[in-house]
């Protein structure tokens, strides 16, 4: 089985955090140029059906799961699996009130920044290229960057 886990702080409120990071129109942008498309299929409750595309025009149907009172969402890829036998997600957005002075180049803010942690279980299928260890290495180079966008842009946008 493989696991990664990734964090950054975000020098920005939760609910502008936790908006901006679910909101699946907006990976294009968020993810760099890791996905060309990201489209939603259905949202219903806290439960969000989407599918993906990336730059070889390979796509997957996952659905998210939110819970913004609770700091979390949860995700599975649901078809195709492969290569996985299964991939889960949890992003969790932890507030972090001892970066309050730190946030603003040593202002005081009146917000808490958050940090977001990307969590990724799962499990490589016998016929996929490449094995647990490998996706590991590939998965946390890519998530450090891609959390290194979410960070910017959401900085950006909550004009810091």
């Amino acid at each position: 089985m493989g696991h990664t886990c990734n964090s950054i702080i975000i020098n920005a409120p939760y609910d502008l955090v936790f908006d901006i990071s679910n909101d699946i129109s907006r990976w294009t942008e968020l993810f760099g140029t890791e996905y060309k498309k990201a489209e939603v299929l259905e949202k219903k409750d806290n439960k969000i059906t989407f599918r993906l595309t990336d730059e070889d025009d390979k796509s997957w149907v996952s659905w998210r799961l939110l819970f913004k009172d609770k700091y979390f969402a949860y995700a599975q890829r649901h078809e195709p699996l492969f290569p996985f036998k299964y991939m889960k997600i949890v992003w969790l957005y932890t507030l972090k009130p001892e970066g309050m002075a730190l946030a603003n180049g040593g202002q005081t803010t009146d917000f808490c920044p958050v940090e977001l942690t990307w969590i990724q279980h799962f499990e490589m299928d016998k016929k996929a290229k490449f094995n647990d260890t490998q996706i590991e290495g590939f998965i946390n180079e890519g998530s450090q960057h891609n959390l290194k966008i979410f960070k910017d842009i959401i900085e950006r946008e909550a004009k810091i």
